[in-house]
């Protein structure tokens, strides 16, 4: 049985410690096709160092609900959705990815916030609560597909996703694998198509080898940087910090304004009603790297700052925060003394859905 560290060697993979600390391949040495790949046809990546939480007990839709910005409540088994986890200030602290079975909220949350997020929402359980929190990182690894062909991919390999909404999944067996169950969950974790793909870490290579062999070109984490930023997708201790909130970093689709009270709603109603969004999340092209953060200028003035950026084989790419007041797409600027334009973002969402 092949591990899925020796099926990502054998394609090349390489690591360093200083990209997701060495859990993921930095790298295939094919960053320029693979991002190709993963807008035109399909790329697979291991999020494998993403971390996992699972909520059980009959009281786990309420507490969910009430600690975060979607609608969970009205989740049925087999569907799923982003949320937002923020303080009572409504200031972020995840962007969290929900998925709801018969018996569990299971949550997808970024690298290296997992103890933090345990200990977190521990805290909120009390004893009367019929809620259980448990960490199932080790348990399970997860990759996702990426692209306009990740629907054919897993069609070719057995494991066709049907008409899966956003966010929906489903089980099925790999054909001729033996009990090698993936869950599959639409949604890429960008605004690109694709799925995600829930697989017993100890059978994570033999899904990797089979999606590899239908044609996905792998992609490493530098890549998935790149197009993190190129996307929009706010990141901790970059864009998602508790200097900003879920409006200002455009996440308006992950937070539903009629759910009803929880930690944070206050703040997040009266920047809606008030209309007091005072900073928007926007991309920028650069023709080098700036250190972040940054300040962004509009003359002389500081009307934001850039809060990611990195090179491309194009240059650099940045995200940041401007001020409402002073524009959006299309405004001149400059960072660190390059000019640039405010560019939108697909990731982003700019107005009230839910």
């Amino acid at each position: 049985m092949v591990t899925l560290q020796a099926a990502q060697a054998q394609m090349g993979a390489t690591h360093s410690s200083a990209v997701a600390a060495g859990l993921v391949p930095a790298s295939f040495g094919n960053d320029g096709a693979a991002i190709a790949a993963a807008r035109t046809g399909v790329a697979i990546v291991d999020r494998s160092h993403w971390h996992l939480l699972r909520l059980t007990g009959d009281d786990r839709a309420s507490f969910l609900h009430n600690q975060s910005t979607a609608d969970i409540k009205a989740l049925q088994p087999g569907s799923g959705t982003d949320t937002v986890l923020v303080t009572a200030t409504a200031r972020m602290i995840d962007l969290a990815t929900v998925a709801a079975t018969e018996a569990t909220l299971e949550l997808v949350v970024s690298p290296g916030m997992g103890p933090d997020l345990y200990r977190r929402l521990d805290r909120y359980i009390f004893p009367a609560d019929r809620v259980k929190l448990a960490q199932i990182s080790n348990d399970y690894a997860i990759l996702s597909l990426l692209g306009p062909a990740s629907a054919a991919c897993l069609a070719q390999i057995g494991l066709d996703p049907g008409n899966l909404a956003n966010f929906s999944h489903r089980s099925a067996v790999l054909p001729g694998a033996i009990d090698l169950v993936v869950r599959v969950q639409a949604g890429s974790g960008l605004a690109l198509p694709g799925y995600t793909l829930w697989v017993a870490r100890d059978r994570a290579g033999e899904l990797w080898e089979a999606i590899a062999q239908a044609g996905a070109l792998p992609l490493g984490e530098s890549a998935w940087e790149q197009l993190r930023i190129e996307q929009g997708r706010p990141k901790p201790g970059c864009e998602l910090t508790e200097d900003y909130n879920p409006l200002e970093a455009c996440l308006w689709s992950a937070v539903s304004l009629n759910k009803g009270c929880y930690i944070g709603q206050e703040a997040i109603a009266r920047l809606d009603t008030y209309k007091g969004v005072k900073l928007n999340l926007w991309g920028f092209a650069l023709a080098q790297v700036v250190d972040c953060p940054a300040p962004i200028r509009l003359g002389e003035d500081k009307v934001g700052t850039l809060t990611s950026c990195v090179a491309t084989e194009l240059g650099a790419i940045g995200l940041g925060y401007l001020r409402t007041k002073v524009g959006g797409a299309g405004l001149s600027v400059t960072i660190e003394g390059q000019a640039t334009e405010a560019i939108d973002l697909p990731f982003a969402t700019r107005d009230r859905i839910h």
